[in-house]
């Protein structure tokens, strides 16, 4: 269900979108190219959310990881009305962002071997994107900022 709601669907409308000419690539370089994708994309992660918080019983962390990942996806939406950051920079920092408050209230559970390669995922990341030219700097850090701020504060402050 994650995996159809989540990646399935969207990708689908991505191609639907190419095909139709909405989108002239997926690497959807222009922020204004990426405001009507992101808004879909926004609105299957909310119907997840909503679906496994209102309709399914499952675990609360689960949940809480669907609905934050919601909240990022759209922010990103709204900011890229005015400028573009990095989504996968809020992905990769978001999900740092979870294993550190995991790692901060769980002090007896060692997760210093999942962080680091996270660190370093998360760099080798940015830097493939400025290589790529796909993002400045700035974008970048905005990118990092919004995921690991919207994440850490949803599971710092529910868990």
């Amino acid at each position: 269900m994650v995996f159809m709601t989540t990646f399935l669907i969207p990708v689908l409308s991505l191609i639907t979108m190419k095909l139709t000419g909405n989108i002239a690539t997926f690497h959807l370089k222009s922020r204004e190219e990426r405001v009507f994708p992101f808004s879909m994309v926004s609105l299957f992660y909310v119907m997840s959310s909503y679906l496994f918080y209102l309709k399914f019983e499952i675990e609360p962390v689960f949940t809480l990881s669907l609905v934050s990942i919601s909240i990022c996806v759209i922010l990103l939406t709204s900011i890229s009305f005015f400028w573009k950051v990095s989504a996968h920079m809020t992905g990769i920092s978001g999900f740092l962002a979870i294993i550190f408050v995991l790692a901060i209230k769980n002090p007896s559970v060692n997760l210093i071997y999942i962080m680091l390669p996270l660190i370093m995922i998360s760099g080798i990341i940015a830097s493939s994107r400025l290589y790529q030219n796909a993002h400045n700097p700035m974008e970048i850090m905005g990118g990092f900022i919004l995921g690991f701020s919207v994440c850490f504060g949803a599971f710092y402050l529910y868990l």
